[in-house]
């Protein structure tokens, strides 16, 4: 696989941009207070499907090859990434089948998959498991297998968030980036090491669940052996070659947060940014709390990849003891 350039970013950008809107960058004015710098939130969760994983999905399937989309798509996913080729095969005509694994899975997700007209199977323990049935079915049957991070169009199209980050705040220091699959930062990666190199790109993923922190840090995809986060979105045991590939070489910093730090992430942004934000678009704050010291009078963007929080669990959470650290 060839890394996606710069120049297949601004390329994506056209060819969605007249599909999907540019998403907000807001200022949130108490965690900067808190935080003592300059703290932005980038809301993709605020995309069509919820989260940006949307934008890839519409400059892969929307770019491929007749053949490809009449023959069909699959591809594996906990939620986000099956919206997205689900939200792309119906806005151009594909059929999409979405593999899921039948234990931590978001039910509202697959329900969002379904009812964008994809065919959900389940199968297995876990994400993992479920992308290994998914690739062999691709193959025996004949269809366009779409890797959940893996994919350069992928990538190319999740880098336009980063063109936006810039447009809005061409001075950023700091964007922090959930891992999950990685597609995420990487694709933020290759913006800023285009248009600032000075910034830095900070990844971060549960501690739950490590692989591609490991995987980071040791230069390795070794899988990891467990993986026990509840935020679907995070959870993956096995890293991918291409994400990993532009992040070893162009990721500044990679931290780890526990899963209850992500829950109380979830609350601040509900109660003073006023958006609901599933585990992985609330982990960017959560890093943020971390590195607070490091970060004081930078301009940092923390990127909310995705609102897609059954709304049972997100009033358990809000309705919860409140963040001690701010009241």
């Amino acid at each position: 696989m060839l890394k996606p350039t710069f120049e297949d970013v601004v390329a994506a950008r056209e060819f969605i941009s007249p599909y999907l809107p540019k998403t907000p960058l807001v200022h949130v004015k108490k965690l900067s207070e808190w935080l003592d710098c300059d703290y932005y939130a980038k809301l993709e969760n605020l995309q069509p499907t919820g989260a940006f994983k949307v934008r890839g999905g519409v400059n892969l399937v929307g770019t491929a090859s007749d053949d490809e989309r009449k023959q069909g798509l699959v591809s594996a996913s906990t939620g986000n990434h099956g919206q997205s080729i689900a939200y792309a095969g119906r806005l151009f005509s594909s059929r999409v089948i979405i593999y899921a694994p039948r234990e931590n899975v978001n039910e509202a997700k697959m329900q969002a998959i379904r009812d964008l007209g994809a065919e959900v199977r389940h199968y297995g323990r876990d994400f993992d498991e479920a992308r290994v049935e998914c690739e062999r079915v691709a193959k025996a049957e004949g269809f366009r297998y779409v890797h959940s991070a893996d994919e350069p169009k992928l990538i190319a199209g999740v880098g336009t968030m980063g063109l936006e980050i810039f447009e809005d705040l061409p001075d950023v220091d700091v964007i922090i980036a959930p891992a999950g699959g990685g597609s995420c930062a990487s694709s933020n990666c290759i913006v800023v090491n285009e248009l600032n190199p000075n910034a830095r790109v900070i990844a971060v993923q549960s501690e739950a669940a490590p692989a591609m922190w490991h995987a980071w840090r040791n230069r390795n995809l070794d899988p990891h052996p467990t993986m026990t986060t509840e935020h679907e979105g995070l959870a993956a045991r096995v890293p991918f070659e291409l994400t990993n590939t532009i992040l070893w070489e162009l990721l500044s910093d990679f931290v780890l947060v526990t899963d209850n730090e992500i829950n109380d992430a979830i609350k601040l942004l509900a109660r003073y940014a006023k958006q609901v934000a599933e585990g992985a678009g609330a982990a960017s704050l959560a890093a943020a709390i971390k590195l607070r010291n490091d970060l004081r009078g930078k301009k940092v963007v923390g990127i909310v990849s995705g609102g897609n929080l059954p709304l049972e669990r997100f009033a358990a959470l809000v309705s919860g003891e409140p963040v001690a650290q701010l009241v």
